[in-house]
């Protein structure tokens, strides 16, 4: 199934990078020489999308900045553009009421929704790999996490697996480490259906008091399923610190004069 329109929230606060993100929004925090949500937008790009959609705030002009800059030298950067468009979020109020604010830009189709915060490196795009699998239901990217991280994550609860796919029983949005039915985590890819907007319109505020698209999910598992892509590559949760340094030095590594810094710089510390 043609999936043309994807959904950037990048709308979040971005509070465990403060200071800075008092300056600077999360999502254009640098990997060496690309801000994080460039490499979503270059994953959007390979899967084939067309159509790119900003959900953001005040305090994130850069980003549209940043975007109207690669659409006016688009030679130099090498990618075909397709057409963006930008809708606010007044108030950071999750991740279900920031993918409800583009119900008006999406229509009546499926469409893809990605969180910068999860850079996922590897030679295929991530997003492009569940639009070939994808069917008409719910699907979302997983990995599997130490016990100690269920409450970090949305979790499913397995049925039915294959070497790539899983499909859900059900799926619970932070559990505690007792009641995670396994460490099977959904990551910040999805591919879902335009009636999701119907489910989220009407859904009460869960955890942390916010609209939690994992919830709208849920409810949709009877009518629409859910399916779990357990992607290939490397995936660094970038809305941490640790996981940003981590991105930039993986990155620093697999560049040849990048690399010799790292090297000198461990050989100094020996």
């Amino acid at each position: 199934m043609r999936i043309s329109k994807v959904v950037f929230p990048v709308g979040g606060l971005g509070k465990r990078f403060f200071p800075i993100t008092r300056a600077i929004p999360k999502e254009m925090l640098g990997i060496i020489d690309k801000p994080l949500i460039h490499y979503a937008f270059e994953e959007a790009v390979a899967a084939g999308i067309e159509e790119f959609i900003f959900v953001t705030r005040h305090g994130k002009n850069s980003i549209e900045d940043y975007f109207d800059y690669m659409f006016a030298n688009s030679e130099y950067f090498n990618i075909k553009m397709g057409s963006v468009c930008y809708v606010r979020q007044n108030e950071p109020l999750g991740l279900g009421h920031a993918v409800l604010c583009a119900k008006n830009l999406i229509g009546e189709e499926s469409f893809a929704v990605m969180s910068a915060d999860d850079f996922i490196l590897h030679s295929k795009s991530c997003l492009g790999e569940m639009i070939k699998l994808y069917d008409g239901s719910n699907m979302v990217a997983t990995m599997n996490v130490s016990s100690e991280d269920v409450s970090k994550y949305g979790i499913l609860d397995p049925d039915r697996e294959t070497e790539k796919l899983v499909t859900a029983k059900s799926v619970d949005e932070k559990p505690s480490i007792e009641k995670a039915k396994s460490t099977l985590a959904i990551i910040g890819r999805y591919l879902l259906s335009h009636e999701v907007f119907e489910v989220l319109e009407k859904l009460e505020p869960g955890i942390g008091g916010e609209i939690q698209l994992t919830d709208a999910l849920l409810k949709m598992i009877p009518s629409h399923g859910l399916t779990g892509f357990k992607f290939e590559g490397k995936r660094f949760d970038c809305g941490s610190k640790e996981g940003l340094l981590s991105a930039i030095l993986h990155v620093a590594n697999q560049n040849g004069k990048l690399c010799r810094v790292i090297e000198d710089f461990y050989g100094d510390k020996k």
